[in-house]
């Protein structure tokens, strides 16, 4: 399969996936509003005027998106998102295949109960690895429970594939503007969009947040 993943010095990295995301095209322009960019995603984690909005595109099998999520989310949460600063939203591109589509679903499910950061926290919190088996309904069971949803509900909404399409439709809009690697960030304000890739260190996104 091939790997989207981003390996080399993140010194070097960083100063080559930072960018300016200067004269697209005049179709991908149309289709990055912040209300088509926002929509479609997880609900929104901070104060919806916020002046700046990151946006992760990523994948509950993802190796990246796992460090991401242990090294440095919290940290943008506390200092960008619980001061104000920013919002945080996360949207699926599920690279990885069937059981990353999956799992996606089942975010969703747990948001009809009020719980889909609960539930996205908790499948990071159980991660096992790429494409190793660990992300299937009897898994997926088993966090729902953990965190006290309903869990004939959520099943039946597994059952129905009620979020399947919203998953791939997700996926699909981040390819139509460019998205290829997770995880990936676009960080964003009426003024300019900034693109990061790959689990970055911390002070690459402080950088961009503190000049956007």
């Amino acid at each position: 399969m091939k790997k989207y993943y981003l390996l080399a010095i993140p010194v070097i990295i960083g100063i080559i996936v930072v960018y300016y995301l200067q004269n697209p095209s005049q179709d991908t322009q149309e289709m990055m509003t912040t209300q088509t960019l926002m929509q479609n995603g997880s609900p929104l984690i901070g104060d919806s005027e916020a002046k700046i909005t990151i946006l992760e595109w990523g994948d509950y099998q993802c190796t990246f998106c796992y460090k991401f999520h242990q090294s440095s989310k919290d940290i943008i949460i506390e200092e960008y998102v619980s001061t104000g600063k920013a919002n945080f939203v996360f949207r699926d591109f599920p690279l990885n295949g069937p059981n990353s589509v999956l799992a996606a679903e089942a975010s969703y499910c747990a948001n009809d109960q009020g719980k889909y950061w609960e539930y996205h926290d908790e499948i990071y919190k159980n991660w096992a690895g790429e494409n190793t088996g660990w992300v299937n309904r009897n898994s997926l069971e088993k966090f729902a429970k953990t965190i006290n949803l309903d869990v004939d509900q959520f099943n039946k909404c597994l059952d129905d594939k009620k979020y399947k399409q919203k998953v791939l439709d997700n996926e699909e809009f981040g390819m139509n503007i460019g998205i290829k690697a997770t995880p990936s960030f676009l960080i964003f304000s009426n003024e300019k969009i900034v693109k990061i890739e790959g689990n970055q260190p911390l002070s690459v996104f402080r950088q961009v947040l503190d000049t956007t």
